[in-house]
């Protein structure tokens, strides 16, 4: 494949100028010296791209993406925690690691989001909201959709991979296809992971959206990870505001627009898959499992497991022998 092939990004081509190797059928190996892994890229057509990312670096590389352009109004998509990590057999046993999705408008920063660092384990689509918007009917009911196809404003939300998509990564990425039909069906898989993760944007209720600092951004993470830090302790949504250094208002309703929950809902959901996972290592009792995430009431602990999973404690240790 020559190295100008328009069909592949151009910041794919200056990885494997600066690492001095070649692309072969739009896959990039990297060599020994440099780390290990691969990278593929595609460019479907002028409006969408995608670039598959599985690799660790032994140093961060900075390339400057020349195909931006600040004209066009453009839609990030950043699959991330997609593969298992070297080593381990399952995927987001870490809180932090959970499979989600980054959705960015071009008016967000996205240089920290999609650039080349040393672990990458992603799939980042850029597609033009023009051609996004040409491809379905957008309800008026949705203002999270209208909001990210009008790309006026920076915006960011993050999603939570469900089944059903993590079946359409698995396929785009480890199913073997001719090269007659390499981009053709790539393409259709890009755009099939799309449509489903805007089909569950579209669940979301919010009424009216925000826009968003680079700041507002930083700190909402930074909550979120103190969150997932620290399963045992139940979030006082006060204290969390005066950390973020803002109004519990604001606080609250930022949090559920890029997460698409409340603070304390999220904060339960994964706790609860926590204690699923102590109980799937068999090394506590449903009690002590209790206990240690700091539920004070067993009954309670019961109730609120069966919630998310349709069985209580015991029931599930039972079935996950």
């Amino acid at each position: 494949m020559k190295k100008d092939d328009q069909t592949i990004p151009l910041v794919l081509q200056k990885l494997a100028y600066f690492l001095g190797t070649e692309i072969k059928r739009r896959k990039l190996e990297i060599p020994n010296e440099y780390g290990n892994g691969y990278c593929i890229g595609f460019v479907f057509n002028a409006h969408m791209r995608m670039l598959i990312s599985n690799y660790e670096l032994n140093e961060d590389v900075v390339i400057d993406n020349l195909e931006r352009d600040d004209a066009k109004k453009v839609i990030f998509f950043k699959f991330q925690n997609i593969f298992p990590r070297l080593g381990s057999l399952s995927i987001g046993t870490n809180p932090k690691e959970i499979p989600t999705v980054l959705i960015a408008t071009s008016r967000i920063n996205t240089d920290e989001i999609i650039s080349i660092h040393s672990n990458t384990s992603t799939i980042n689509i850029e597609i033009e909201a023009s051609y996004l918007s040409k491809l379905f009917s957008i309800s008026a009911q949705s203002p999270v959709l209208e909001s990210l196809l009008e790309n006026t404003q920076p915006y960011l939300f993050e999603q939570i991979i469900s089944p059903s998509l993590q079946k359409v990564v698995d396929e785009i990425v480890s199913e073997t296809v001719d090269e007659t039909f390499e981009l053709f069906f790539r393409r259709i898989k890009a755009e099939e992971m799309i449509c489903r993760l805007l089909m569950e944007l579209e669940k979301r209720d919010e009424k009216r959206m925000y826009a968003l600092s680079d700041h507002d951004i930083t700190i909402l993470y930074r909550i979120k990870d103190q969150i997932l830090d620290d399963l045992e302790t139940p979030p006082i949504i006060g204290e969390l505001a005066l950390e973020a250094a803002m109004s519990p208002t604001k606080l609250k309703r930022l949090f559920r627009q890029i997460f698409g929950d409340s603070i304390f809902s999220y904060y339960q959901k994964f706790r609860i898959k926590r204690a699923a996972l102590l109980l799937e290592e068999k090394k506590y009792s449903v009690s002590e499992v209790g206990y240690k995430l700091g539920f004070t009431n067993l009954s309670h602990f019961s109730k609120v497991f069966k919630e998310h999973f349709g069985i209580n404690p015991k029931q599930y240790t039972m079935i996950n022998v």
